[in-house]
């Protein structure tokens, strides 16, 4: 299918495309807390919509619609407001209450399949295993990591693409589907986190508890008997918890941690 092949009497393939670029170019870039997203949306679709709005009053409205609040994982944004641009095409200016009622319905249940695939899943597993493999002086994770980069950015025009000739029946039909589909990637997730743990948290305790001629090591007679990677998981989970908290940037918490480390290496408290 040509580039200029018209989606409609005016928009074509090509429009959709840069509207997509436009939008994930600017998505975070123009970021603020009043209507956090909205702008970017405006950017995006800004050209895509004069197509649409041949009168300029028409024009302005519309724009004025979008940069209403707005806010979701902007790989599934694509897909909402790929399927916009096509009720806005489909109705003309009639449709701004229903996109923005769409727009408003959809993006938090999409923000929660997007955040959990997008923020957690897919960089959890593949920057781990990427990470892994360059620990062992592997540079295969790195390109691995690129490539799936370089892929992933045309997915996600692709996302766009898919939101304008089918998005508004694929989003309505899955329905009640999308929060079981996050549920279960969230667990997938967390069981992957959790079989990484050992491999890459290194922490032991050297000592050992000595009377008489009785020598009792404490850390494969004791902790590695109530549970392998004992205090592996331990840091882990209260490193978990200062995130959660919100008390300290993960920059401190990264500085804490290498304070503790250098703090009872010192003193042969810790080892790896």
């Amino acid at each position: 299918m040509s580039n200029e092949e018209k989606t409609n009497e005016s928009v074509t393939k090509k429009d959709i495309r840069k509207a997509a670029i436009r939008y994930m170019f600017m998505a975070c870039n123009t970021f603020n807390y009043e209507n956090q997203q909205g702008p970017a949306v405006v950017y995006g679709l800004s050209k895509v919509l004069r197509k649409v709005y041949k009168k300029d009053e028409d024009y302005k409205a519309s724009l004025n619609n979008h940069f209403n609040y707005f806010n979701t994982t902007t790989w599934m944004a694509n897909l909402l407001l790929g399927a916009s641009v096509a009720m806005e095409e489909k109705d003309g200016i009639k449709s701004k209450d229903a996109v923005q009622a769409f727009k408003t319905g959809m993006m938090g249940p999409l923000a929660g399949v997007g955040d959990t695939l997008v923020w957690v899943l897919y960089p959890t597993i593949m920057g781990s295993i990427a990470g892994y493999m360059g620990l062992q002086g592997n540079p295969t994770g790195a390109i691995i990591w690129l490539l799936l980069n370089v892929f992933f950015f045309f997915f996600r025009v692709k996302l766009f693409d898919i939101g304008h000739t089918s998005g508004l029946k694929l989003i309505t039909a899955l329905g009640d589907k999308l929060n079981v589909f996050t549920e279960a990637a969230s667990i997938m997730g967390l069981t992957v986190i959790g079989a990484l743990i050992p491999s890459v948290v290194k922490m032991t305790i050297p000592i050992e508890f000595k009377t008489g001629k009785v020598s009792l090591p404490i850390q494969t007679d004791i902790l590695d008997k109530i549970m392998p990677a004992l205090l592996p998981a331990i840091l882990t989970f209260v490193v978990y918890k200062l995130i959660a908290s919100k008390k300290f940037s993960v920059t401190q918490i990264i500085f804490m941690v290498i304070g503790l480390a250098l703090v009872c290496s010192f003193f042969g408290i810790l080892g790896v």
